[in-house]
Order: structure tokens, then C-alpha cells, then sequence
């Protein structure tokens, strides 16, 4: 059996290098691979295309990389958190594509299915459709998009196995299943990492087959973008 264990996320993004593609889980600070991340801004790498529902906050998340001037294209669905993104978006610094929340996770689940690309109605007629071919099915206009093209997916998971099976909990679940799907290398940093055979079948939700790299993570912090509290 491949041995997919690496000791921590430093060894799991050893070959990560300038330039590449990367997606990353995650919805806001919600199940995103915290440790990877604080890897990759360690590693000092730059000229990356980052994949990402959301582009963190100025400080946390890929808000991090953003302030390393480590990320030359963000590929996002929602970015309004991150002061610094905008700065560099306006500025010229940054080159930016927002894509509509659904398309952004088809295109993700059509790389792991091996689809070329998907037809979506999401964005016609709107700048979104810009460049890109519109054919008509049954009446109706459709965008062909392409699947995404990712060197790495990293991913964070609740629990996983030895053999790369995920577990994600509650709403962290998101984006990372269909990432865990789409790239060339999948990276998984888990909470609880435990051999084969303890995790019910049932419950989990990316195969291990998947995933090329698990590691147990530490020192989640798990912010909360904006905590909302009401007086009674």
C-alpha cells in the first residue's frame, strides 16, 4: 500500500513552487487549511494562481499570502473581507476572476469527474460571458466553461484515515470535497488523523483515492469572520 502519511504540512507542500496553480478549501475562514497556508507564506513562494471561494482576510487565510505578494491571479467567488485584495485589485496588482458560486464549484467537481468542460446559464448575457462561447440548448443560452487545470488541491478535513478517506464536519464540509476531487496532487491536513479501518464507511466523504498526502494538523484557530450577536 502507498504510504500517504507526511509528518506535517511543511513536508506536504515541499514541491509546491512558484507559478503553480493551487486550490484551496474552504467558505470565508470556514474549513480552510490553515496550516498549509501558514506553510506556503513560511516557504515564501510566489507567482501563484490560487483557486479559492473567498480570498481570506488581511490577516488570516490567504489574506496571508496576499500581504507576501505571494498570489499573482486569485480565481474567486467572494473576496468583499480583504482589505489588502482590494488594494491590489484597484492598483493593477493583482489579476482578478470572479466567477458565480455555483459555476466555481462545477468547474471544480467536472476536473475531478474528468469533464473537459460544463454548459451553465449562470452568467449570460452578463460580463461573465465575456470571451467565452454561448450555445443554445432547447431555447435556452448556455456558457461553455472550462473544468480548472490545478497542480494542487489542499484540503482540510475533520478526520482521515492512513489511506487519504475524509471525514469533513458540518458547514467546513464547503468546497473542500470537490476540490479533494480536482487536482493533479491532493494535500489533506485533518484534525484527527486514524488508521484504516476506524472510520465508518458510511460517513465518509472524499475516497481516499483522492488524496495523495494526510497529514494531522495543530493550532487550528478557526476564526470567525464576523461574529453577529444579538441583545435580548
Amino acid at each position: 500500500m502507498i504510504n500517504k502519511v507526511v509528518a506535517n504540512a511543511d513536508e506536504a507542500i515541499s514541491d509546491i513552487e512558484s507559478g503553480m496553480t493551487l486550490m484551496l478549501g474552504g467558505f470565508g475562514l470556514c474549513g480552510i487549511p490553515e496550516n498549509c497556508i501558514n506553510a506556503l507564506v513560511k516557504k515564501g513562494i510566489n507567482q501563484l494562481t490560487c483557486i479559492s471561494n473567498n480570498a481570506g482576510v488581511d490577516d488570516f487565510g490567504i489574506g496571508l499570502m496576499l500581504k507576501k505578494r505571494q498570489v499573482k491571479k486569485m480565481i474567486s467567488s467572494y473576496v468583499g473581507e480583504n482589505a489588502e485584495f482590494e488594494r491590489q485589485l484597484l492598483s493593477g496588482e493583482l489579476e482578478v476572476e470572479l466567477i458565480p458560486q455555483g459555476t466555481l464549484a462545477t468547474r471544480c467537481m467536472a476536473s475531478g469527474y474528468g469533464m473537459p468542460a460544463i454548459f451553465t446559464p449562470a452568467g449570460v448575457g452578463t460580463e461573465v460571458a465575456e470571451g467565452k462561447e454561448v450555445r443554445n440548448f432547447n431555447g435556452k443560452d448556455y456558457l461553455m466553461e472550462m473544468a480548472f487545470d490545478a497542480d494542487f488541491a489542499i484540503v482540510k478535513a475533520w478526520k482521515g484515515d492512513t489511506a487519504g478517506n475524509l471525514i469533513f464536519r458540518s458547514t467546513a464540509r464547503n468546497f473542500n470535497p470537490v476540490m479533494a476531487m480536482a487536482g493533479k496532487i491532493t494535500i489533506a491536513e485533518v484534525e484527527q488523523l486514524v488508521e484504516i479501518g476506524e472510520l465508518d464507511p458510511d460517513q465518509i466523504h472524499t475516497p481516499g483515492i483522492y488524496v495523495h498526502r494526510i497529514f494531522q494538523g495543530r493550532n487550528y484557530e478557526k476564526r470567525i469572520e464576523q461574529r453577529t450577536v444579538r441583545l435580548i
